[in-house]
């Protein structure tokens, strides 16, 4: 096969998220019956993830999945590794790729993860970066078809047409939104402070129809079928955090802007959360968040994804 990459949302077409979707709703049916599924077993294969940012969710979803997979996991940090020592990324793409099957990079800028990319043998993931963060928009969009099915039964029925407000920073997770929305034919109402708008050039945003910018939030959020929001303050940025904290006072999602959406509108959030600040606790606590199963989906879309990476469509 020919090594694909998963670097940001738009490296996968409509159709073959349509397939993600639906492997991933199998690979977690055959987790919650306790049903062996070791795609990876024979032979063996290997996850490396390296991790310049700490994680929670990232690290436990990446590898119990590969453990699930039947496959087994190297994990580095910059500081347990020459990734820390100025080894040039390229080197290290060279020698890490050799040895292992995938390779999963959680860090700082986007140029860092597609430097190493372009030097590895094996297909790599985005785990995180400053400017994108598809796994978890994968995760959160098959949560919505798994909350929200279309009649068909067809995953990407029940996303066209819908609307997501992203309420806080246009960050990582906006900008993959936005990505998310122009290939699978859904609407994001986008509202930040000013100073800290989506760039759609950043984002890779080629139309202005997929998204809408609102100063208010809580315009940004009527009729929404899905609000989510994230950190007011994204790691790296921890020194703007006081300066951040009285910028987004308006913008943490209450029961005022989940009354303006949708009756049956879902809350979303990545986490971690901070509870007063983004989101109140009536919200995130409240009977609309599906924030648990959408963590867990972290590691079911993961799976799939990784299943088709290394094997192709099964």
């Amino acid at each position: 096969m020919t090594i694909r990459h998963y670097l940001q949302f738009k490296d996968l077409s409509a159709d073959e998220y349509a397939y993600l979707l639906r492997r991933a709703a199998f690979i977690k049916g055959k987790f919650k019956a306790f049903e062996k599924h070791h795609p990876f077993a024979d032979p063996d294969r290997t996850l490396a993830m390296i991790f310049e940012k700490a994680s929670t969710r990232t690290r436990v979803s990446f590898e119990a999945g590969m453990y699930q997979l039947g496959g087994s996991v190297v994990h580095l940090t910059t500081g347990d590794s020459q990734l820390g020592r100025a080894e040039p990324i390229e080197d290290s793409a060279k020698v890490i790729s050799r040895m292992v099957d995938l390779v999963m990079i959680r860090t700082f800028e986007q140029t860092k993860i597609e430097r190493f990319a372009a030097h590895s043998r094996v297909p790599v993931i985005n785990g995180l970066t400053n400017e994108f963060h598809p796994c978890q928009i994968l995760a959160d969009l098959f949560t919505l078809v798994e909350y929200r099915p279309a009649p068909g039964g067809d995953p990407l029925d029940a996303l066209r047409g819908k609307v997501v407000a992203w309420v806080g920073d246009g960050n990582n997770m906006a900008n993959t939104w936005l990505q998310a929305a122009e290939l699978l034919g859904f609407t994001v109402h986008v509202s930040t402070p000013s100073g800290y708008e989506v760039d759609p050039a950043l984002a890779g945003i080629t139309r202005s129809d997929c998204f809408k910018t609102f100063k208010d939030p809580r315009e940004a959020c009527a009729g929404a079928d899905l609000v989510t929001t994230d950190v007011w303050t994204s790691m790296g940025f921890e020194a703007e955090n006081e300066v951040r904290r009285a910028a987004f006072a308006q913008w943490c999602v209450d029961e005022d802007m989940m009354r303006r959406a949708r009756p049956d509108a879902l809350f979303m959030h990545c986490l971690p959360a901070h509870r007063g600040e983004e989101v109140t606790a009536e919200v995130i606590d409240g009977p609309q968040s599906v924030v648990w199963d959408e963590a867990e989906n972290r590691m079911h879309v993961q799976k799939a994804l990784m299943e088709y990476l290394l094997l192709g469509r099964l």
